[in-house]
């Protein structure tokens, strides 16, 4: 067997390996690279493990130690319980409220994961206590969530854009955001509407409806000094990074530090509860796609796509492959670090394409299916569900939602990334 085919088998069982077990694909990954690159193409160790991306993990490290920080000393916690009273009322804008909530939390770094853990059991015990569906809940908080995960300040968009200027497209992070955002918005609150969300602003709903369990914010005091400390730290990233240039990575472990130091955060509670599956997932993915492009198996992986792409479908192809295997795999950890640097090769094949919105295709399509109940976003509102929810069946109800945004985020990529 050919070192090409050879790595791209490797490829494939440790994606197939990704969406049917609990393995961390990174580790294997790492190893996979190994073997292929020391035994079989006679590569140095040291040659091997250059492909690990360095200054992807530390920007990673960074960001996500700095909201862990944050979460767990209640900072964001205490945002989004306080902005739930801005709802009281209004039945029918509570899940917009949450979506937008969703969108931000993700947007300023918190990341969609990170961002649907916190809201979630808020939002499905108002949702309980209002009478909303929480198949619609899932759906506002969920798509909220991953419309800001491509923020550059988020865990996903730096994953994106570090993926991206290894194939040499720099300078996109806003554009990258943007994209994702408008198709998840579009999709999300669409889909809120549509399957019933429109209901809920009828007088005689808001009649119905319950007051939520104040409960849930009778021990919500002021904000704390850390709690404050904390928000400007995060306040002073997002300004130097957007104004003045500063790397995320290096001004997220500033931040960090800031707050160890100033004791607002235990830091070893934060550094427990970092996704560092997710890092190792995402650093072992690259090392193996390293080795696929010095032996020739990235370049027969773009050959097989481009045999159903052409320069007019490649963006609903890319949404619709990605999004069917984002259902069962991470989207962040094996989806985006597959299939992103694809694109150079891709692009050659097919004759002519646009970088940007090959990836945006790539980004959204990973995303879009992630409400399902295979995700963890989807899991988390799930096990949030109110007493009164049937869980099988929004079990199911998420089951074809997620299922069926493979087709709607071909359509969509097609539509937004092709046709416009």
């Amino acid at each position: 067997m050919s070192l090409p085919v050879l790595s791209i088998v490797a490829f494939a069982i440790a994606i197939i390996i990704s969406c049917v077990s609990q393995i961390n694909v990174g580790f294997l990954s790492i190893a996979f690279a190994f073997i292929i690159g020391v035994f079989f193409g006679g590569m140095k160790v040291a040659d091997v493990a250059a492909g690990f991306p360095t200054s992807l993990f530390l920007i990673l490290v960074g960001v996500t130690l700095l909201f862990s920080q944050a979460s767990v000393n209640g900072t964001l916690d205490k945002v989004a319980k306080q902005s739930v009273k801005l709802a009281r009322g209004n039945v029918g804008v509570i899940p917009v409220l949450f979506f937008s909530l969703a969108a931000g939390l993700a947007t300023i770094g918190a990341g969609n994961i990170a961002t649907t853990a916190l809201l979630a059991p808020v939002a499905m015990t108002v949702a309980g206590n209002l009478g909303i569906s929480g198949f619609l809940m899932t759906v506002a908080v969920c798509c909220g969530a991953n419309s800001g995960a491509l923020s550059p300040f988020a865990p996903t968009g730096v994953i994106a854009n570090g993926l991206l200027a290894r194939i040499g497209i720099t300078g996109q992070a806003w554009p990258t955001f943007f994209n994702n955002f408008i198709a998840e918005g579009f999709v999300g609150l669409s889909g809120y509407f549509l399957l019933g969300g429109y209901k809920l602003f009828s007088r005689t709903a808001s009649r119905k409806a319950v007051h939520k369990d104040d409960r849930l914010l009778a021990h919500e005091g002021p904000f704390t000094w850390e709690q404050k400390l904390t928000l400007l730290v995060i306040g002073a990233l997002l300004i130097s990074v957007s104004f003045f240039g500063i790397d995320v990575g290096m001004g997220a472990i500033i931040g960090a530090v800031i707050l160890t130091v100033c004791r607002a955060s235990n830091e070893e509670a934060a550094v427990k509860t970092m996704p560092w599956n997710v890092i190792v997932m995402v650093c072992g993915v690259t090392v193996l796609i390293s080795i696929l492009e010095k032996k020739g198996g990235m370049d027969l992986f773009t050959t097989i796509l481009a045999r159903f792409s052409t320069q007019t479908s490649v963006t609903g192809v890319m949404g619709f492959v990605t999004g069917l295997i984002s259902v069962y795999s991470s989207s962040s950890g094996v989806v985006l670090p597959a299939f992103l640097p694809t694109i150079p090769g891709l692009i050659q094949k097919i004759g002519g394409g646009d970088p940007m919105a090959i990836a945006s295709s790539v980004n959204v399509g990973a995303h879009l299916v992630d409400v399902s109940p295979l995700s963890t976003l989807g899991a988390l509102c799930i096990a949030n569900a109110a007493v009164s929810e049937d869980r099988k069946a929004l079990f199911n109800k998420l089951m074809i939602w997620g299922l069926s945004m493979s087709v709607v985020g071909a359509l969509v990529c097609w539509v937004f990334f092709g046709l416009l």
